[in-house]
């Protein structure tokens, strides 16, 4: 029996270059290429460790099955089939073109909640980058700035801003047929999905169309732009499927802004910073916000 002995209840989850690899004090060792970044990592030894964990290896299994299919898809040369790859190329030319500066990502599902905020991570971590392959300056925009709530969540939040806001922000919505539960109240004749479906087709159609009116404060210009991907039930595959659709979207579109989107250079200045205060090796501006929020 293991005991108290706490290495006997640890496994570590690391690259074969880091100081834990090969550690006997733990029970096992799970080891992913160094070069991949944590927002690559669903797929990896670190994603297969903790939703192993969590929902077991069955259910980890079902998931790289939805990434491995959807990855198949992604290598088809025709952009009609291609929808990771059209994905990209409507996301280049609304940043390219019509010079729309962020992407709403819109799921309208309460269990993709923090899904938003992976796509964050993803996208801007990924393709916020202002000089090429070779280090050399760029003068067109990269990444949009990605946010986004559940539907309908948002809907009473931010949604004012995209209606009638003076700036257009696409959107990407993300809907489904069936509850994922399976089981569903039925109020007043229709059931909780079919009253979060119907919102999804209304607000596209909203976006879309909008509405005139005597009030203009009650005017909806439209012409709001918007593209939405359906899923029949959100399961493990179908959940991976998402994750790899997204993960292939930025690297085409790191590939046609001939950007490197596996590196996050962005991240490290703050760290050294950081490091300094601690330190309390500060001068200038560095000196005074330390003392400002009185770190020592």
């Amino acid at each position: 029996a293991a005991g108290c002995d706490v290495s006997k209840h640890m496994a570590a989850v690391t690259s074969e270059t880091s100081p834990l690899a090969g550690n006997p004090e733990y029970l096992d060792s799970f080891y992913m290429d160094d070069f991949i970044g944590g927002r690559y990592s669903s797929s990896s030894a670190v994603g297969g460790a903790v939703l192993s964990l969590a929902f077991g290896p069955d259910i980890f299994a079902r998931i790289l099955k939805g990434m491995a299919d959807e990855d198949v898809l992604a290598k088809n040369p025709n952009i009609r089939e291609n929808s990771a790859m059209l994905d990209a190329l409507i996301g280049v030319y609304e940043r390219n073109v019509l010079g729309f500066q962020m992407t709403a990502v819109l799921p309208y599902s309460q269990a993709l909640a923090r899904f938003p905020a992976h796509l964050q991570q993803l996208d801007m971590e990924s393709n916020g980058k202002h000089v090429n392959r070779f280090g050399e300056p760029i003068s067109y925009q990269t990444g949009p700035l990605i946010f986004g709530e559940p539907g309908t969540n948002g809907q009473h939040s931010f949604f004012q801003l995209l209606h009638q806001g003076t700036q257009p922000i696409p959107m990407q919505f993300v809907g489904f047929k069936n509850s994922q539960m399976g089981n569903d109240l039925v109020i007043k004749g229709t059931t909780s999905q079919q009253k979060l479906s119907a919102n999804v087709a209304a607000q596209i159609v909203a976006f879309a169309v909008g509405k005139g009116d005597e009030n203009p404060n009650k005017v909806f210009e439209g012409q709001r732009p918007s593209s939405i991907i359906v899923g029949d039930k959100l399961i493990p595959e179908t959940l991976g499927a998402l994750l790899a659709h997204f993960e292939n979207k930025v690297m085409f579109q790191g590939f046609t802004w001939n950007i490197n989107s596996f590196d996050q250079e962005g991240v490290q200045l703050g760290k050294v910073l950081a490091n300094k205060v601690l330190a309390n090796d500060t001068d200038g501006a560095l000196a005074e916000y330390s003392k400002l929020l009185e770190i020592f």
